[in-house]
């Protein structure tokens, strides 16, 4: 079964492998050093706090459909998976300042439920259920977390 960020032992589970990430990490794959990952991480789950409000992409509705049950099921990312060009990180970041705000927004978007998420649009596959929200970002701080070893 797919975690969710929605169900405590998972949050925790989160929160302390965030916790023991270093800035030393080094990546398993993909281009991003471990702040960078951080900060995108961070972007991705600002569309499901409604801190950084989406809408749904030309393309996420041409597609979404063909992807949404793979992305929301058991099947964990692929590496090296495209992703929304406005949830590159290419720039600097602050590895500390980047760790205490996914904590933060790990924290908060769990804090407002999975009912305040399905308010909100993910711009690829437009409309979720807040339980989709938490399955998905979720699997995809899981991903990033794996990338870097943690």
């Amino acid at each position: 079964m797919v975690q969710s960020l929605f169900v405590p032992a998972a949050k925790e589970s989160i929160l302390k492998r965030l916790g023991a990430l270093s800035p030393a990490a080094v990546r398993q794959w993909g281009k991003m050093d471990a702040g960078q990952m951080l900060a995108h991480c961070s972007v991705a789950l600002e569309a499901g706090t409604g801190d950084k409000p989406r809408t749904q992409l030309l393309i996420g509705k041409i597609f979404g459909p063909f992807v949404r049950k793979g992305l929301l099921g058991e099947k964990p990312f692929s590496r090296n998976s495209p992703t929304d060009p406005t949830f590159v990180v290419t720039d600097a970041r602050d590895f500390a300042a980047e760790k205490d705000r996914l904590t933060r927004l790990v924290q908060n978007f769990c804090a407002r439920g999975p009912e305040e998420a399905g308010k909100n649009v993910h711009s690829f596959l437009g409309r979720m259920s807040g339980d989709e929200w938490g399955r998905l970002m979720y699997k995809h701080i899981d991903h990033h977390l794996i990338q870097f070893g943690a």
